[in-house]
């Protein structure tokens, strides 16, 4: 019989579960972790061994059916995902057992949308409910305006406005959510390989167009700075792949040269916002989240 004071967490990679787990347990919750060995960190069974309101399984991430029997046998009625799984171990590495690969053979496209819906479909049909993954977080939903010192300039706008048409009409086929823009061309578009990786490719493309066109003519077709437009998807489902950004996205836009961020207020999660600041106004970089 479910709990309704017990919260299943399927726990990705990064800060993501770590954060939601905190918030979960300040809301007198008792968290089951369904740990993925492929992505979870391994801090998660220290966080066990502090913490008794803290339950933590581990399983690979093929192994639906285990899923499922755990949270039956702890009692769980509501989960939520929290953290990335890299789209290339959902689509590549996994070892699925015989109830998801019944359920990937029954799949019309393997998007990350449509595998993560038929996931929720069978959990709900076991009697758990998948709910949005930012239940518990919703203070840190990034909120409309700038969040740096400073603003985007004029030009940054002109590129964000034509990166949000683009990214949109990329999330809407569910490629990715980030694309890389400089002076109104699109560097890179966000595919399989993740947020911040697409941001280093769009550098290292970037830094090999300012190399030819310095020595051609010393000047280059293109201004030296790059726009980050993360947006989420149109029809975007909370309870998964919700964006999110954090200092490592910062990070990677500072190593790739990349000068400007604009998210999706209202949509996009924003971790440890005072860090995210702190590094972007270090390295000159504006964040603006618009609606």
């Amino acid at each position: 019989m479910a709990d309704a004071g017990r919260l299943g967490l399927i726990a990705g990679n990064g800060r993501f579960p770590f954060l939601l787990l905190d918030a979960a347990r300040a809301h007198g919750l008792t968290v089951v972790v369904a740990a993925i060995k492929e992505e979870t960190d391994r801090e998660m069974d220290e966080r066990a061994a502090r913490d008794a309101g803290v339950r933590v399984h581990w399983l690979s991430l093929g192994e639906l059916s285990k899923l499922i029997e755990t949270f039956h046998a702890e009692g769980v009625g509501r989960a939520v995902m929290a953290g990335q799984v890299k789209h290339k171990q959902i689509f590549s590495s996994i070892r699925p057992d015989w109830r998801l690969a019944k359920l990937l053979l029954s799949l019309r496209t393997r998007n990350t949308d449509m595998l993560l819906g038929a996931i929720a479909k069978v959990l709900g049909d076991e009697g758990i409910e998948l709910i949005s993954s930012t239940a518990y977080l919703e203070p840190l939903l990034a909120k409309e305006g700038v969040l740096t010192r400073r603003a985007p300039s004029e030009a940054e706008l002109a590129d964000i406005a034509y990166g949000r048409e683009v990214a949109r009409g990329v999330a809407g086929f569910d490629l990715g959510q980030t694309v890389v823009i400089a002076a109104g061309a699109c560097v890179a578009v966000e595919a399989m390989e993740g947020t911040d990786a697409t941001i280093r490719r769009a550098g290292e493309l970037f830094r090999g167009m300012n190399e030819e066109g310095d020595a051609a003519s010393g000047e280059t077709t293109l201004s030296r700075s790059l726009t980050v437009v993360k947006v989420a998807k149109p029809k975007q489902d909370m309870r998964f792949d919700v964006p999110v950004v954090g200092v490592a996205t910062i990070d990677a836009m500072r190593e790739a040269g990349a000068r400007c961020l604009a998210v999706e207020a209202g949509r996009t999660l924003v971790f440890d916002r005072e860090a995210v600041a702190g590094a972007a106004d270090a390295a000159g970089i504006a964040v603006v989240a618009v609606a």
